[in-house]
């Protein structure tokens, strides 16, 4: 193969050692020569080795990309050197022939492919967008533990006869909070915990009634404070994140809004896609479905003989997936265009009464999504919804009464046509 860059390195990252392999021209096969060497994984180490492949001047460097362990050594290279590429590579688009294998293989396989130009290197946001990135991560995470959490003290609850949640809508309301609270200082009769019930909850009070008597024993008493203690420490921790990532956008001000103006999104999904995508994804995915492809957001394709197999889709990104679904459900909701589409699609996937055809709707609808996003930011204009007439008023109604006509026909019916007065 024609190789296209003279000086590469390809490195072998682990835990605690990295193997590098340096290609360069000279006396070995085609003309070129490698040579290996390896380092210890600390930062002082890193930076050693970034200042020996500088006086090797190699101009570009690849690595697999082997979760947290990448990160230093990417950073020890990008704040170290000057080099005209450091690519971080999906490990199942850079792998060798079955045979031998060692470190030094690796690196050198690396490099040999990096010097004919067949990598390419996964999406990394800017420094300060990947700060944002981990700390609106650790907050998912931190919500997942909490909603966790509330469910073990809903189990907790049902071991004990208190059927809390059959009649109030979620028991991590105020009133619920007071109720369980006054189970844990001793209180047992239903009556005197009903009337702890505050707002639009005082009319299921007699339901309350009967719903707050069971077995409550001092283990369960033990157990429920425990929960809310827990689940009292994690909400303090989210709401501590919630104010770091607000300091952090305070750079991206207008990304946010012009994602907070898509349908589905509120200024924390808006700050968390944002943390996965960047502020402006044009510069690295050169349209919107190069975009939705990365998220794993697009239909697979798997041809072979002619013949297309499935259209499952490929995998990609799974946090930018949970997001735009989770924002999908929620644009949905509100009206505009993303309803009505989401309408049609239930309908021509099977119906309201298919949990399938909703699921396959709404991925759809996160599709639409990203693209939108790839959209407003590239081209930095708000979000202007085309309402929900808009797949309505594309119907021709001359055509519509002809298709409605020949289905009733279809179905052995005779149609006679009045005008409406």
């Amino acid at each position: 193969m024609r190789v296209l860059y003279q000086r590469c390195a390809g490195i072998d990252v682990h835990k605690d050692q990295v193997t590098v392999a340096v290609r360069i021209p000279g006396d070995g096969p085609g003309g070129r020569v490698t040579g290996v060497r390896k380092y210890r994984t600390f930062y002082g180490v890193l930076a050693e080795m970034t200042r020996w492949l500088t006086t090797r001047k190699v101009t570009r460097v690849a690595m697999e990309a082997t979760g947290v362990y990448t990160m230093p050594v990417y950073h020890a290279l990008i704040e170290h050197g000057r080099f005209a590429q450091v690519l971080v590579c999906n490990p199942a688009q850079v792998k060798n022939v079955p045979g031998r294998k060692t470190d030094a293989v690796d690196a050198a396989w690396l490099a040999e492919l990096l010097e004919c130009g067949l990598l390419r290197g996964s999406y990394l946001p800017e420094p300060e967008i990947k700060a944002v990135r981990d700390v609106a991560r650790y907050r998912k995470k931190l919500v997942g533990q909490r909603t966790s959490e509330l469910q073990r003290l809903g189990g907790v609850l049902q071991d004990a006869g208190i059927k809390l949640d059959s009649v109030a809508s979620s028991i991590a309301t105020v009133s619920g909070r007071s109720m369980i609270e006054a189970l844990i200082d001793g209180e047992r009769r239903g009556e005197v915990l009903a009337e702890l019930a505050r707002g639009r909850m005082r009319v299921k009070i007699p339901d309350l009634t009967l719903a707050l008597q069971g077995r409550f024993g001092e283990h369960h008493a033990l157990l429920c404070r425990l929960h809310l203690d827990h689940i009292d420490h994690l909400e303090a921790m989210i709401e501590r994140l919630d104010g770091q990532v607000e300091a952090m956008m305070v750079p991206f001000t207008r990304p946010r809004e012009l994602v907070v103006s898509v349908a589905g999104f509120g200024a924390v999904s808006a700050a968390a896609v944002l943390a996965e995508i960047g502020t402006h994804p044009a510069g690295f995915f050169a349209t919107d479905a190069h975009l939705a492809s990365w998220a794993g957001l697009c239909p697979g394709n798997h041809e072979s003989a002619g013949e297309r197999k499935h259209g499952k889709p490929r995998k990609g990104n799974q946090h930018v997936t949970s997001l735009l679904v989770e924002a999908a459900w929620s644009a949905v909701r509100t009206d505009g265009r993303l309803k009505a589409r989401y309408r049609r699609l239930v309908l021509r996937f099977g119906g309201f009464r298919n949990p399938a055809a909703k699921k396959k709707a709404i991925f759809a609808i996160a599709h639409t999504l990203v693209v939108i996003l790839w959209h407003v930011l590239a081209t930095d204009t708000l979000y202007a919804d085309l309402g929900a007439e808009f797949y309505q008023d594309r119907v021709d109604p001359e055509r519509e009464t002809r298709r409605l006509i020949a289905k009733l026909e279809a179905l052995g019916h005779r149609v006679t046509l009045e005008p409406a007065a």
